[in-house]
């Protein structure tokens, strides 16, 4: 590709078409903040009666702030709206994805609400186990396990192992034969469902790398070999079609078809399959530009389907279990930033773009660069009563995508030392933090009734160090 000089049209001062004019740029919106986020007397944001000024002073910048009350409000949420919606069936659960965002206190939150929980990987089992997660309330997943993480599982006597493969049929029944006990298992089918969402997260269709595809007869054929198996036990099937979907439309197809083999295994191998999950995936609000449905929206329109399509299918109504994990981390949190260089770029002509330069960046949230994800954020420590204008809000690394918010409104007076808060960003910000340009990851602090709680302390150089033993 030929080199070009770089032009006016590479940036400008016009918001996309989707944000908004503030009428008042110190506003909190609603639907981007947490619970208990209010803006004080003096003018700056509280969270769980904590000012982001004093978060500041004691923690630091950048740091991950999460209202408790409002993290296990939203979980109680989805568990009551959930078991509410099909108490008249078969019931429900409600499993917390715990790769959302994942730490000791949380799983000790999530099990104190009664939800189970959802793990993908050795570590996010070891969190759970250390927090004293009961294993039998606990469901792994994953499409390449290993053989050290299948056998934990086992030990620890999970309550269920998601099957993402043939291969992986094989491998739980030998472990399980070794320790000399029966697995629980679920199939994880991939529905052929593509979820109007980024193509990375979308992961129901065809070409990913995650379940046994309907098509061709593979998930009837994983059925059969768990039904076979002398030390499986065939819990039930799987679905999981995307992330941040906001009405139920993509249930309804998912469901109809993983309901559809459930018929299948009734008529052909004489087996009647009682559960059924139908993964998680439900949307956020991020900006201005989202409208997620509420918990019991959710509940009462999947249950609905469900019930639908088992009548014409002639089925007993499954327990059904779902898994939501951005719902109810993501808006518990916002990220608090200190202000560094601000830069007003001109390009020629009325075109230009003032650059807001914070102290993290993609090494605390990937998602900007890794998913194109819009996020909002706001002038936190004070209020002003300068002019709104389109800022880009970017990190500290050594990387032009380095970005945390594309375009959104900050008084024109944002300076050095201003306090900027980002929301949204409980669910997989911290999950996806990196150590980028040798940068120690952020701490993540709970705050509720005036009382700041350190739940993950901030790394350190020392930390960093300790680990380069060359």
């Amino acid at each position: 590709m030929r080199a070009h000089e770089a032009g006016a049209l590479h940036g400008n001062d016009a918001a996309p078409t989707w944000l908004p004019y503030p009428s008042d740029v110190n506003t909190l919106i609603d639907g981007l903040w947490s619970r208990t986020t209010r803006r004080t007397e003096d003018g700056a944001v509280e969270v769980g009666g904590v000012s982001v000024a004093r978060i500041a002073e004691e923690v630091g910048t950048p740091a991950f702030v999460l209202d408790e009350d409002d993290f296990r409000h939203r979980a109680r949420a989805f568990r009551d709206a959930f078991a509410e919606a099909f108490r008249p069936l078969a019931g429900a659960d409600v499993y917390y994805a715990g790769k959302a965002f994942l730490c000791g206190a949380v799983a000790r939150w999530v099990e104190e609400d009664g939800l189970g929980l959802d793990v993908c990987t050795g570590g996010e089992l070891a969190v759970a186990l250390r927090a004293g997660f009961p294993g039998e309330r606990i469901a792994l997943h994953g499409n390449n396990k290993s053989l050290a993480e299948i056998r934990r599982a086992l030990e620890a006597g999970v309550g269920r192992i998601v099957v993402d493969s043939l291969d992986e049929i094989d491998l739980v029944d030998a472990i399980a034969a070794e320790l000399g006990l029966r697995a629980a298992v679920m199939l994880r089918v991939t529905t052929g469902v593509e979820a109007h969402t980024h193509e990375f997260i979308a992961t129901a269709h065809e070409d990913q790398k995650f379940g046994l595809s309907l098509t061709g007869n593979t998930a009837f054929e994983a059925v059969r070999r768990v039904l076979a198996a002398e030390h499986l036990d065939l819990v039930g099937l799987h679905s999981h079609i995307g992330s941040q979907i906001f009405d139920t439309g993509g249930f309804e197809v998912a469901a109809r078809r993983v309901l559809d083999l459930v018929a299948q295994v009734r008529d052909q191998l004489d087996h009647t399959i009682t559960q059924l999950d139908l993964g998680g995936g439900f949307g956020v609000m991020y900006n201005t530009q989202h409208t997620p449905s509420t918990p019991e929206a959710l509940a009462s329109g999947i249950a609905g389907i469900v019930e639908k399509q088992c009548h014409e299918l002639e089925l007993e109504v499954p327990h059904v279990s779902f898994e939501p994990g951005r719902a109810i981390a993501g808006p518990s949190t916002q990220t608090l930033y200190t202000v560094g260089t601000v830069k007003d770029v001109r390009l020629g002509g009325p075109h230009h773009r003032v650059y807001v330069s914070v102290d993290g960046g993609m090494s605390d949230n990937v998602r900007t660069a890794l998913y194109d994800a819009d996020y909002s954020c706001l002038l936190s420590g004070r209020v002003s009563e300068q002019q709104p204008e389109v800022v880009r809000v970017v990190g500290k690394h050594c990387e032009s995508g380095d970005i945390v918010v594309k375009d959104e409104y900050l008084p024109a007076d944002v300076r050095r030392g201003d306090l900027v808060s980002v929301p949204v960003t409980g669910a997989y910000c911290y999950s996806l933090a990196s150590n980028y340009n040798h940068v120690p990851r952020p701490p993540v602090i709970a705050v509720k009734d005036g009382e700041i709680r350190t739940l993950i302390r901030r790394e350190t150089e020392e930390d960093l160090l300790g680990l380069d033993v060359g």
